[in-house]
């Protein structure tokens, strides 16, 4: 046991956002969890350190990252069992957000250990909020591949979901990606880029890819920092309506409801009964 007698209690795995830049965006939660927390298991701990300093906060920090949290998730979840309360952090954000924590999570869910988010700052939810992107459906899709033609893949398929997609982008990788954008989309597909969120020169920049290049070509300093690259999803082209369905249309509208009608004609030409409704309103909008 690491801090007395806690037989009689199961512990909690926390999941604590911590800001992704400004350090006033920690809430009150997040504080008095990290507070009272037996263990803090941390991305980096010199970089949690730094903001457990910040907060006047004395914990045990030990390192959970990627090379390690598959053999560290069976000792997480022994702690909790011992009654421990352990807090998951990443350096900034949402932990498990293309960041360390899923085997611990998935091994702590698995074996019936509690597990409580303690919400906060997300990159890609505070991007896509100022980012003039459609938000109603929209996709987080992490980093984007290592390779170009991987990449041209990544950016099509993401284009032709037909929502807004959030991607996660390196500073030596954001030139390539846009060329490989343009390879697949063109050069006047709409990005819009996001960086240093939170921080002394967060930026956003909306607008066609060979302008979003020429604005990081003009001073590479752009090019830095924590990028967030959004791409607006393919518009959804109305279902065109043959020209036998319109006539077969017409001649039922005269004998029965538009509806009734409608319905009618999209069984027999396999159609979307909504498209085609939709197609008559259109039609008598520009009479």
């Amino acid at each position: 046991m690491l801090n007395g007698d806690k037989s009689n209690k199961i512990g909690t795995l926390y999941v604590v956002a911590t800001p992704i830049g400004n350090l006033d965006d920690i809430s009150q939660r997040a504080i008095a969890t990290l507070s009272s927390v037996d263990l803090i298991a941390a991305e980096d701990t010199r970089h949690t350190g730094k903001l457990l300093s910040h907060l006047s906060i004395k914990a045990k920090t030990f390192a959970l990252h990627d090379h390690n949290e598959k053999q560290k998730a069976q000792q997480i979840v022994n702690w909790l069992n011992e009654g421990l309360d352990v807090a998951l952090v990443s350096d900034a954000g949402t932990p498990l957000i293309s960041d360390p924590g899923y085997s611990v999570v998935s091994l702590c869910r698995e074996q019936g250990a509690k597990v409580t988010p303690v919400p906060g700052a997300c990159a890609a939810i505070a991007a896509v909020s100022c980012s003039g992107l459609p938000t109603d459906r929209f996709q987080f899709l992490g980093f984007s591949p290592a390779k170009s033609k991987a990449r041209q893949d990544f950016f099509l398929s993401a284009y032709e979901s037909g929502m807004t997609s959030i991607i996660y982008e390196s500073t030596h990788r954001i030139m390539a990606s846009l060329d490989d954008i343009e390879h697949v989309l063109g050069a006047q597909q709409q990005v819009v880029l996001a960086k240093e969120l939170t921080k002394t020169f967060e930026t956003f920049f909306s607008g066609t890819v060979v302008e979003l290049r020429e604005f990081l070509t003009e001073d590479p300093t752009r090019q830095r920092g924590e990028i967030v690259l959004m791409l607006p999803g393919k518009e959804k082209q109305p279902e065109e309506i043959p020209a036998d369905a319109r006539r077969m249309l017409s001649l039922l509208e005269a004998e029965m409801p538009m509806k009734k009608a409608c319905g009618i004609v999209a069984d027999y030409f396999g159609i979307k009964k909504n498209a085609l409704y939709k197609a008559v309103l259109a039609d008598k909008d520009e009479e």
